[in-house]
């Protein structure tokens, strides 16, 4: 029996070679009277024009009466919008205060997982990831394919393949997951080169 060896096409890059951005998992409100809240939402879901969808989610935040749940989403969906918008630091900060109102957000960690993976801090990424999934993201292909670039640019091949893999396997057409897949070829060595 031999042992499997993961190769990449074209060198470790989830991040930098290949270009990619991590995803997002945007987090649902409801209310009739929180207009602001669900423009914030659907500008972080459906990726509208970041601007308005931050103000957006400022007003709601500053003026309109939100539940706690709808609060916590709020900052959450603020936070994609400031990352897309090539800001992860604030990023963070709106997941932070996300989960000072609902530690147990797997959204929220999901997204700070994806901020720290632009802000190069991979092994934070992975920490925050993994509690993201063990939570019960509604995303976890988007947790996996986070935690895979993050598990890529720590040099850790295996991990990120299976994270791709599981990506697939949770949504089997997820686009990024099946085109980082194609670099990566796995190959058998024989029972003599292991240890």
């Amino acid at each position: 029996a031999g042992r499997w060896s993961f190769e990449m096409a074209y060198g470790i890059g989830g991040v930098g070679a290949a270009g990619a951005l991590p995803a997002s998992a945007a987090e649902k409100v409801v209310g009739k009277d929180v207009p602001q809240a669900v423009a914030c939402y659907e500008a972080a879901a459906f990726n509208a024009d970041l601007r308005t969808g931050i103000d957006a989610c400022t007003e709601a935040l500053l003026a309109e009466p939100l539940t706690l749940p709808n609060q916590a989403a709020t900052y959450v969906n603020r936070g994609i919008l400031e990352a897309r918008n090539r800001d992860p630091n604030a990023a963070i900060g709106d997941y932070n205060t996300s989960l000072g109102i609902n530690p147990n957000l797997a959204d929220a960690y999901v997204n700070r997982g994806a901020a720290h993976v632009m802000l190069k801090q991979f092994n934070e990424a992975v920490s925050d990831l993994t509690k993201g999934l063990a939570l019960g993201t509604d995303r976890p292909e988007v947790a996996y394919y986070d935690r895979a670039m993050a598990h890529e640019e720590l040099g850790e091949i295996k991990a990120a393949y299976l994270d791709y893999k599981n990506a697939l396997r949770v949504a089997p057409d997820y686009q990024p997951a099946i085109r980082e897949l194609k670099r990566f070829k796995v190959v058998s060595k024989p029972a003599e080169d292991q240890p």
